[in-house]
Protein backbone atom coordinates (compact mmCIF):
# COMPACT_ATOMS: atom_id res chain seq x y z
CA UNK A 1 0.00 0.00 0.00
CA UNK A 2 1.42 3.38 -0.98
CA UNK A 3 1.42 6.26 1.33
CA UNK A 4 1.16 8.73 -1.15
CA UNK A 5 0.72 9.72 -4.83
CA UNK A 6 3.30 11.33 -6.85
CA UNK A 7 1.05 13.52 -9.45
CA UNK A 8 3.20 14.75 -12.94
CA UNK A 9 1.47 16.76 -15.50
CA UNK A 10 2.90 17.03 -18.77
CA UNK A 11 1.28 19.84 -21.11
CA UNK A 12 2.45 19.19 -24.81
CA UNK A 13 2.99 21.09 -28.20
CA UNK A 14 -0.52 21.43 -29.45
CA UNK A 15 -1.65 18.25 -31.19
CA UNK A 16 1.17 16.14 -29.51
CA UNK A 17 -0.66 13.84 -27.30
CA UNK A 18 -0.94 10.86 -30.06
CA UNK A 19 3.05 11.04 -30.50
CA UNK A 20 3.99 11.02 -26.69
CA UNK A 21 1.44 8.68 -26.05
CA UNK A 22 3.07 6.13 -28.89
CA UNK A 23 6.59 6.80 -27.71
CA UNK A 24 5.98 6.45 -23.91
CA UNK A 25 4.33 2.97 -25.13
CA UNK A 26 7.18 2.15 -27.34
CA UNK A 27 10.24 3.47 -25.84
CA UNK A 28 9.56 4.59 -22.31
CA UNK A 29 6.51 2.69 -20.29
CA UNK A 30 8.43 -0.24 -19.88
CA UNK A 31 11.31 0.89 -17.90
CA UNK A 32 8.95 3.09 -15.85
CA UNK A 33 7.14 0.99 -14.65
CA UNK A 34 9.79 -1.66 -13.74
CA UNK A 35 11.54 0.90 -11.46
CA UNK A 36 8.73 3.04 -10.14
CA UNK A 37 7.02 0.27 -9.90
CA UNK A 38 3.31 1.65 -8.98
CA UNK A 39 1.77 3.15 -11.66
CA UNK A 40 -1.59 4.72 -10.22
CA UNK A 41 -3.41 6.25 -13.42
CA UNK A 42 -1.76 7.32 -17.13
CA UNK A 43 -4.16 9.80 -18.64
CA UNK A 44 -4.53 12.68 -20.75
CA UNK A 45 -6.84 15.05 -21.08
CA UNK A 46 -9.66 15.47 -23.44
CA UNK A 47 -12.09 18.50 -21.87
CA UNK A 48 -10.53 21.53 -19.67
CA UNK A 49 -6.90 21.65 -20.36
CA UNK A 50 -5.84 20.17 -23.65
CA UNK A 51 -2.81 18.97 -24.45
CA UNK A 52 -2.06 17.32 -21.10
CA UNK A 53 -0.66 13.84 -20.07
CA UNK A 54 -1.59 12.68 -16.18
CA UNK A 55 0.49 10.25 -14.53
CA UNK A 56 0.43 9.13 -10.97
CA UNK A 57 2.64 6.72 -9.03
CA UNK A 58 2.64 5.26 -5.47
CA UNK A 59 4.90 5.29 -2.93
CA UNK A 60 6.16 3.70 0.55
CA UNK A 61 7.92 7.24 1.46
CA UNK A 62 9.67 10.47 -0.01
CA UNK A 63 13.20 8.43 0.19
CA UNK A 64 11.21 5.82 -1.89
CA UNK A 65 10.65 7.60 -4.34
CA UNK A 66 13.69 9.85 -4.36
CA UNK A 67 15.98 6.45 -4.74
CA UNK A 68 13.55 4.85 -7.48
CA UNK A 69 13.78 8.32 -9.34
CA UNK A 70 17.01 8.46 -8.97
CA UNK A 71 16.88 4.74 -10.30
CA UNK A 72 14.78 5.88 -13.29
CA UNK A 73 16.82 8.71 -14.25
CA UNK A 74 20.19 6.40 -14.59
CA UNK A 75 18.80 3.77 -16.87
CA UNK A 76 20.01 4.65 -20.58
CA UNK A 77 16.87 3.69 -21.70
CA UNK A 78 15.03 6.02 -20.03
CA UNK A 79 17.49 8.72 -20.93
CA UNK A 80 16.96 8.07 -24.56
CA UNK A 81 13.35 7.77 -24.40
CA UNK A 82 14.32 11.45 -22.65
CA UNK A 83 15.78 12.71 -24.96
CA UNK A 84 12.96 11.98 -27.95
CA UNK A 85 10.16 12.87 -25.39
CA UNK A 86 11.40 16.12 -23.85
CA UNK A 87 11.00 18.40 -27.32
CA UNK A 88 7.44 17.77 -27.27
CA UNK A 89 6.80 19.27 -23.69
CA UNK A 90 6.33 22.76 -22.93
CA UNK A 91 5.41 22.87 -19.35
CA UNK A 92 5.96 19.99 -16.30
CA UNK A 93 3.78 20.32 -12.95
CA UNK A 94 4.31 18.19 -9.99
CA UNK A 95 2.49 17.30 -7.00
CA UNK A 96 2.88 15.27 -4.26
CA UNK A 97 -0.95 13.89 -3.10
CA UNK A 98 -1.60 12.77 0.18
CA UNK A 99 -4.94 10.26 1.02
CA UNK A 100 -7.47 11.25 3.33
CA UNK A 101 -7.32 9.24 6.22
CA UNK A 102 -10.37 7.42 5.41
CA UNK A 103 -8.98 6.89 1.98
CA UNK A 104 -6.09 3.67 1.34
CA UNK A 105 -4.19 3.87 -1.71
CA UNK A 106 -4.10 0.43 -3.73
Amino acid sequence: MSKFVDERIYTLQAGKVPVFLKLYEEEGMEVQVRILGKMVGYYFTDIGPLNQIVHMWGYDSLDDRFVRRKLLQAAPEWQSYAAKMRPLVTHVENKILVPAPFFQVK
